[in-house]
């Protein structure tokens, strides 16, 4: 089975930014400059982009985000709240069920997890769980989305992570997990 790399985020085209707000991004950021956008925080960027340049929601968080890593207000990987975290998702053809316990089931989870110290703190079946890592020194959250009887998405959000470099890390590790993980339920 061919390992998938972590998929990179790069800014849309000015192509796609005009298409959907009428401005490429040099626009945006001159008026944002302009609107004093650099010591307003991110919620206030987007309310002036909604607000006051109609600008859909969407693309509202697009370009405040966009502005903010253009201006040094922001690393990659990083929220609004200043949090770091890494993600990555998998649709495997396998029933939520049988994904769920995948993760739950401490033997069929040290398969494809290995030694990780990931310890669950609370989960609802077949839906979520939330988990401390290495000694909570972060946290993750995993959610699972039916696609049908046998079709299943997880997404796992890393939080609480140092750095952009971290996160970098996490997310290739995550990556190669459910790379294990599909492998382990031969999907």
């Amino acid at each position: 089975m061919p390992t998938t790399k972590p998929r990179t985020t790069a800014r849309s085209s000015d192509d796609a930014v005009k298409a959907k707000t009428g401005k490429v991004w040099a626009d945006w950021f001159k008026i944002l400059d302009n609107a004093g956008a650099k010591t307003l925080t991110h919620q206030e960027i987007w309310k002036y982009l909604k607000e006051k340049q109609k600008v859909g929601p969407w693309w509202s968080q697009m370009v405040a985000v966009e502005y903010e890593r253009a201006r040094g207000l922001r690393d990659m990987h990083q929220k609004c709240t200043g949090e770091y975290s890494a993600s990555g998702s998998r649709t495997m053809a396998v029933p939520t069920a049988e994904l769920y316990n995948a993760w739950i089931d401490e033997n069929v989870r040290k398969k494809w997890l290995g030694t990780a110290r990931l310890e669950i703190s609370t989960k609802t079946e077949n839906k979520s769980l939330r988990a401390a890592w290495d000694g909570n020194k972060s946290r993750v959250s995993v959610n699972f989305y039916s696609k049908g009887p046998d079709k299943t998405q997880v997404a796992v959000d890393h939080m609480k992570l140092a750095d952009s470099k971290e996160c970098e890390r996490m997310k290739a590790y995550w990556t190669a997990a459910l790379d294990r993980l599909q492998t382990v339920l031969k999907v």
